[in-house]
């Protein structure tokens, strides 16, 4: 594995594989226990500004472990109808993540956002005391929007704005850490490139909001501050991203990275970049990384991802039905307890064989 690809697949195992360090980390979905204390000095991939942050701010770590498994659901909510589907069992996403293929471009890219993100609202939310609100003193006034009741309203920048540049240096600092060796590896630039791509995912796409302030409702001052978007909306945006990925190949030079085919624009910055082919992921394989579709649920009806056809590659599906409990005829009592009586429902659900 290439130098750049072993730092962070070094944080992914920690972040993902509690067996690495058991009982410092958590599993994916279980609550959060943290000692960024003892991540750092376990880790000994960690090193340079991966180590400063370590020793200095052991407090952006913590916020760079919440981003990592922001961005890790955020992978599986939007996988979660394909054959791959962001699987979190460690001797499967480990083979995934040394790979250069259109999965491994997402998994980074929506980990480096989540970094972004999470630091970012840490600082918004007072946890952080190398950071706070956005600093407008020196942006242009936002620009009024149309709309009734808005003519003749006075502008200006309040509010707590979300300071997005931190976090993205941040981010930027802990995720993009690699040695000198990979400077000139075609690897550790389709990872920078992709670890991009999610940052500006959240940075190029801040949004305006503004509060009204006046006698009776009206707005003769409207205080505006800026706000990052939300990390569904993040998640979404990249798997279009997914969809329209580059396939890339590198120069001559060692140095760049040119879209294999012909007539194909080079991707931007925002676009996801792989240079190898995929796996079909309908059998179990845990060379590529593959836990096959066999037994997962598929809509017999539906036409897309998640539609039996797809999902279960063409072996087909069967028909089974559960029995499932959940709360019903809830009542409220003052106060203040909600009671529920359990219902058993009937599913039917569509498994592939």
């Amino acid at each position: 594995m290439l130098p750049s690809s072993r730092t962070q697949l070094g944080l992914f195992f920690i972040l993902l594989c509690p067996a690495n360090i058991i009982g410092l980390w958590w599993a994916v979905g279980s609550p959060l226990v943290m000692d960024p204390n003892s991540i750092c000095r376990k880790t000994k991939r960690l090193a340079g500004k991966q180590a400063e942050l370590c020793q200095l701010e052991p407090e952006i770590v913590q916020e760079v472990a919440k981003g990592t498994k922001l961005g890790v659901r955020e992978c599986q909510y939007q996988f979660r109808f394909r054959r791959w589907n962001c699987t979190s069992h460690s001797k499967y996403f480990g083979k995934i993540l040394q790979q250069d293929i259109r999965e491994t471009a997402f998994v980074y890219a929506i980990t480096a956002a989540g970094v972004s993100h999470a630091i970012t609202q840490a600082c918004s939310m007072g946890e952080l005391l190398q950071c706070g609100c956005e600093l407008t003193r020196s942006r242009a006034p936002p620009s009024p929007t149309a709309g009734p009741g808005t003519e003749g309203t006075a502008w200006e920048w309040g509010g707590c704005g979300d300071d997005v540049q931190f976090g993205y240096e941040k981010s930027q600092q802990f995720m993009d850490a690699k040695s000198k060796k990979g400077k000139n590896d075609i690897r550790a630039l389709i990872d920078l490139h992709n670890n991009e791509a999610g940052r500006l995912a959240v940075r190029s796409y801040m949004r305006t909001e503004c509060k009204c302030h006046g006698l009776s409702g009206s707005c003769t001052l409207r205080t505006c501050w800026r706000k990052m978007p939300h990390f569904r909306e993040v998640g979404d945006r990249l798997l279009e991203r997914f969809n329209g990925a580059f396939k890339v190949m590198g120069g001559n030079d060692g140095k760049t990275l040119i879209p294999v085919g012909d007539n194909i624009k080079p991707p931007d910055k925002q676009d996801l970049i792989y240079s190898a082919d995929s796996p079909d992921f309908c059998s179990a394989n845990r060379k590529t990384g593959s836990l096959g579709t066999r037994g997962r649920v598929c809509n017999s009806t539906a036409m897309d991802t998640s539609g039996c056809d797809l999902l279960c590659c063409g072996r087909g599906h069967r028909d089974e039905t559960v029995v499932l409990e959940e709360n019903c005829l809830c009542r409220f009592h003052w106060c203040c307890v909600v009671q529920c009586r359990k219902c058993s429902v009937r599913q039917e659900l569509s498994l592939c064989v």
